[in-house]
């Protein structure tokens, strides 16, 4: 059995209801005149500037040095929310442990914000960027108003792995 749908448009029902005043051709756009009182002849005003592109946190520590950091081979990059970008590498599942993680955004800011709310045990540390603050196994940095977190996850004491995580961090900046 065939079932046959009749679709009536808003237009051709105002046709046929007998309307008096002419209907504007399907899809044609309206106007009653302009939005605002400025007069046509008017100049446009500059363009605004442009947003910054966002960051790409992967390209801000590569692999190859995301590696040199945690001491061990890492399985490839997975980044995060463009919006709050992020990149984390992790240890292949046959180990070693290892994690590293960059944050390139306000989410680096609130991240250092929380750990200070959590009275952790800070360092400054000068010559990266603008300012720098370092925790155990963690570093955040701003440059201009980007901030910059870089946490560092091994089974180790995390002496050890400051210079490496400094120097992380100072190559990050230089790319800003």
């Amino acid at each position: 059995m065939r079932r046959t749908v009749f679709v009536l448009l808003p237009l051709a029902v105002a046709a046929l209801a007998g309307c008096s005043s002419p209907s504007p051709a399907p899809g044609a756009v309206v106007s009653e005149g302009p939005l605002d009182d400025s007069p046509a002849s008017a100049a446009p005003s500059e363009a605004p500037a442009a947003a910054p592109a966002p960051l790409d946190a992967c390209a801000l520590l590569p692999q190859q040095e995301a590696e040199a950091l945690a001491g061990t081979p890492l399985d490839p990059a997975v980044p995060g929310n463009p919006s709050e970008p992020s990149c984390s590498y992790t240890g292949p599942v046959e180990g070693p442990t290892a994690q590293v993680e960059i944050y390139a955004s306000a989410g680096a800011k609130k991240f250092y914000e929380v750990d200070v709310d959590l009275q952790h045990t800070f360092t400054d540390v000068p010559g990266i960027g603008d300012e720098a603050h370092e925790e155990e196994n963690a570093i955040f940095f701003r440059k201009g108003t980007t901030w910059v977190a870089i946490r560092l996850v091994l089974l180790n004491d995390p002496l050890e792995n400051v210079p490496r995580i400094e120097e992380a961090a100072r190559a990050v900046a230089g790319r800003l």
